[in-house]
């Protein structure tokens, strides 16, 4: 927690606001902002500037656009309990335009749209739910008479931030799959600039919740890796913080769905878990807040990369994964080997020089498992170094 006795302060100067407006304790909402605080990687007391950011802050207006997807990001978005969503979208937001859950139709919702848009001009955030069809000049998606590419540029040009929400609007997702006949695209490439990208299908709605209290709370969206990605949901692989990783070091696979190995919470990898080259936190916060084992791969399902491009929707769910930091070998001993004749001198010669090389290959296995992206490309950086260089350090 940040200072005790800012923190105390601040407790009795919101305590009755946040009971009535967000249903909570005041105990309850300084665990919540020290939660969040906790999941963006912000420094020490920081929870105090969360709180303080929620309750006094103007809430940011928030302009929600659909294109290609299946509304599943805004389904994720309905099962968030802290806060709701009803709490979400009018007290920590103000969501002025979402097709789905606003009670205007038709030119009314048009309305809305541009009234919110002159109004916040240059201060509200986009957030952007789909994939836009670029083929045929976009006709493949239409709102209003307009197409989405015009739809997007048109609401981007004024907003203060920009968030792809979904793996369809970040990197195209599904829609953009095998021959893609509607060319489907993400927000970046349409708008042509990186924007904040939020992948996953669904996301988890926290990693959204987290971005826009992150903006709430200092002005400006999280730091962001290469892929517009928050660093602070998607620095980490699946396969480093997953509960079967224990069994993957052993050599414990799950060879076949509902086999001994499946039932056991045996690691999935060969059953084309893309957990060892997809970024994400789904193993860590869970979907629904449904108690444990609540997502794909505690559920007995291989992840299938959702949240990374070239992987989800585009390699065959049976595929073997990259492993983004090691290469296992191809064969595991056995947890219990049979026991065997005799064997001659040559043969016993010839399988301790195999044991000696399992061995340094399980040594270089066990130094490699578990090390991070960032490790790992300055491990490279220092293996391109000139040869010179080396021999004078």
């Amino acid at each position: 927690m940040g200072n005790i006795s800012e923190i105390f302060e601040l407790g009795h100067k919101l305590s009755t606001g946040i009971e009535n407006r967000l249903g909570m304790s005041r105990r309850d909402y300084l665990q919540f902002c020290a939660t969040l605080a906790a999941t963006m990687g912000l420094a020490k007391g920081a929870d105090a500037a969360v709180a303080k950011a929620i309750e006094s802050a103007q809430r940011p207006s928030v302009i929600w656009l659909h294109f290609q997807e299946c509304t599943g990001c805004s389904e994720s978005l309905l099962r968030a309990e802290h806060p709701t969503l009803e709490k979400l979208i009018l007290d920590v937001i103000s969501l002025d335009y979402h097709e789905t859950l606003m009670a205007a139709a038709g030119h009314q919702a048009e309305a809305a749209r541009k009234a919110a848009m002159k109004a916040h001009k240059g201060k509200y955030v986009l957030v952007v739910e789909g994939a836009i069809p670029i083929k045929d000049n976009g006709i493949y998606c239409k709102i209003g008479g307009h197409t989405a590419i015009d739809l997007l540029k048109e609401c981007a040009a004024d907003a203060a931030a920009v968030i792809a929400i979904g793996s369809c609007a970040s990197w195209g997702g599904m829609p953009s799959s095998g021959g893609n006949p509607s060319g489907a695209s993400s927000v970046g490439e349409v708008l042509g600039k990186p924007v904040v990208t939020i992948p996953g299908c669904p996301p988890n709605p926290y990693n959204f919740l987290a971005t826009v209290v992150h903006f709430l709370t200092f002005g400006k969206l999280p730091d962001v890796d290469q892929l517009g990605r928050p660093k602070f949901a998607y620095s980490r692989l699946i396969h480093e913080h997953c509960e079967r990783r224990a069994h993957f070091d052993a050599g414990r696979f799950a060879m076949e769905f509902g086999d001994a190995g499946h039932r056991q919470g045996y690691c999935l990898y060969k059953l084309g878990c893309k957990g060892p080259e997809t970024y994400a936190n789904c193993s860590t916060i869970g979907f629904g807040d449904a108690g444990e084992n609540n997502w794909p791969v505690g559920c007995g399902h291989p992840c299938i990369g959702c949240t990374e491009k070239g992987v989800g929707f585009t390699k065959p769910i049976h595929m073997v994964a990259k492993l983004a930091n090691v290469s296992p070998p191809q064969q595991y001993p056995r947890i219990v080997e049979e026991n065997g004749k005799g064997a001659s001198f040559a043969a016993a010669a010839a399988l301790a020089a195999l044991a000696g090389a399992a061995a340094g290959g399980a040594t270089m296995l066990a130094r490699n498992l578990g090390k991070s992206h960032a490790l790992q490309q300055a491990e490279e950086a220092k293996a391109d170094q000139p040869a010179a260089t080396k021999t004078e350090a």
